[in-house]
């Protein structure tokens, strides 16, 4: 797919809805956490869990130093198994999610210094640790990267698939990695680009381009062309 396709679109989506200050998170900490818990369930369920978390003391209540911050991992890998599933529960799939959390979590506070140190590390050896984590797929790992450890990494999730292939511009069969490569080749490797372009897309995919029943006519890419 063309560079000015895939720029063609954002600045149409951009212009549209304006910038989306996406990710909503104080820390990277908090960040990495709402990845998880973001996993097959609205965001707003998230951020009741999230709020929880915070007045338990296990997430910092707004943006901190890193001692601080390393305190709340420290603490939230100490926390019974239980106990954070019955934090975490708005989010759904509670008992699942915790020991999701738990597994990137102890990792993290097990293996490396302290949690700069391990957004720290080189893109690639980042992402194979993540994938490598029980319950971390391929789109909760990216999101890490780029929003939690600020790499120019491209999310792909499920609007990315439908708006795309809609619009005949990618494969409909395509899989998480061949998108992905698509949107890489094509674009500047610009962390803040891929930021505000996955959240644009998330915002479109919501409101117009639904799985069922979607708002074409009112979509700001309704007369964008085929194939650009």
């Amino acid at each position: 797919m063309p560079e000015a396709s895939l720029l063609t679109i954002y600045h149409r989506l951009l212009a549209f809805f304006g910038p989306q200050r996406w990710w909503p998170g104080e820390t990277p900490l908090e960040i990495m956490v709402g990845a998880v818990l973001t996993q097959n369930t609205a965001w707003g369920n998230v951020e009741k869990a999230i709020a929880n978390l915070k007045g338990a003391e296990l997430l910092p209540a707004t943006a901190v130093d890193a001692a601080a911050q390393q305190s709340c991992l420290l603490r939230l890998a100490q926390t019974p198994t239980p106990l954070l599933a019955a934090l975490i529960r708005p989010a759904g799939y509670y008992n699942l999610k915790a020991g999701r959390l738990h597994n990137l979590i102890r990792r993290i506070s097990g293996h490396h210094p302290d949690l700069e140190a391990f957004l720290a590390q080189p893109t690639a050896e980042l992402r194979r640790e993540l994938l490598a984590i029980k319950g971390v797929g391929p789109e909760t790992a990216d999101s890490i990267l780029l929003y939690a450890a600020g790499k120019p990494v491209f999310v792909v999730d499920a609007y990315t698939h439908r708006i795309f292939s809609r619009h005949q511009l990618l494969p409909e069969e395509g899989d998480y990695h061949q998108i992905q490569e698509i949107f890489s080749d094509a674009l500047p490797a610009e962390r803040q680009l891929y930021n505000e372009y996955h959240a644009l897309i998330v915002r479109t995919g919501k409101e117009f381009c639904r799985k069922s029943n979607p708002r074409c006519p009112a979509c700001p890419l309704n007369s964008l062309p085929h194939q650009l």
